[in-house]
C-alpha cells in the first residue's frame, strides 16, 4: 500500500506539481498540502485523472491551531475505488480567508463545508446554503475551537412553566476543585466528605 502511495505521489508531483505545496508520508498515509487558490484544481484532477481516480468523496473537517497565524486546516479525504487508494489534502486558511467550496466537484461536500463553519467558522465561497447545521438559531461562537469556553455561554432548557426552550446564562452548579492528580483515598492534604469517620478511627 504505501509503495502504491509513494508512486501516485511521484505521479501527481510530477504531472500537477505546482498544485502540490508539499506531499508527506506518514503512518503509511499519504497527505497532499495544497493552498486555497489551487485547491479546486488539484480535487478536480484528483477526480478526473484515469490513473487517480479519486472519485468517492469521505470527508471534510477543521483543524484548529490557534498559535499559527493561518490557525485552521481545512483537511480533506478521498478514496479512489479503482485504485483502492485513500489520501488527505489539507489546505491553511485564518478566519478572515475563506475557501473555495468544493460543491462543484463533489457535492457531497455541502454539509460537511456547513459543519466545518458552524464548529470552526470556516468560511466557504460559492457555497450553495453556508449556514449553521448542528448548533441552534442564533448560536453564538464556534465550539470546536480550542479558545471556545468548555462551558459554553448560555444554557438551554425547556421551561415547563413558560412551555417553551428558554436561554440562560451559564450557570456552574459545582464550586471550582483544585485537583491534586494523587489517589482521592490516599495521600490528599485534606478530609474527603464522609471519610471523617475512617479518619477518626
Amino acid at each position: 500500500m504505501s509503495e502504491a502511495l509513494n508512486e501516485l505521489a511521484t505521479y501527481i508531483t510530477e504531472t500537477r506539481g505546482p498544485l502540490v505545496s508539499k506531499s508527506v508520508m506518514s503512518f503509511g498515509e499519504l497527505t497532499l498540502i495544497s493552498t486555497v487558490e489551487n485547491i479546486i484544481p488539484l480535487l478536480t484532477f484528483l477526480r478526473d485523472d484515469t490513473r487517480c481516480g479519486f472519485i468517492n468523496f469521505t470527508d471534510i473537517c477543521g483543524v484548529d491551531w490557534p498559535q499559527r497565524v493561518d490557525r485552521f486546516d481545512v483537511v480533506y479525504h478521498l478514496m479512489s475505488p479503482k485504485q483502492n487508494l485513500r489520501i488527505r489534502i489539507k489546505v491553511a486558511t485564518n478566519e478572515d480567508q475563506p475557501v473555495p467550496s468544493a460543491t462543484a466537484v463533489y457535492p457531497g461536500a455541502d454539509w460537511f463545508e456547513r459543519e466545518a463553519y458552524d464548529m470552526y467558522g470556516i468560511l466557504f465561497t460559492g457555497h450553495p446554503d453556508l449556514r449553521r447545521i448542528l448548533t441552534d438559531y442564533g448560536f453564538e461562537g464556534y465550539p470546536l475551537r480550542k479558545d471556545f469556553p468548555t462551558t459554553g455561554f448560555v444554557e438551554v432548557r425547556y421551561d415547563d412553566e413558560a412551555k417553551r426552550v428558554v436561554y440562560e446564562p451559564v450557570e456552574l452548579k459545582q464550586e471550582f476543585r483544585n485537583f491534586d492528580f494523587t489517589s482521592p483515598w490516599e495521600g490528599t492534604d485534606y478530609v474527603l466528605p464522609g471519610d471523617e469517620k475512617a479518619k477518626a478511627q
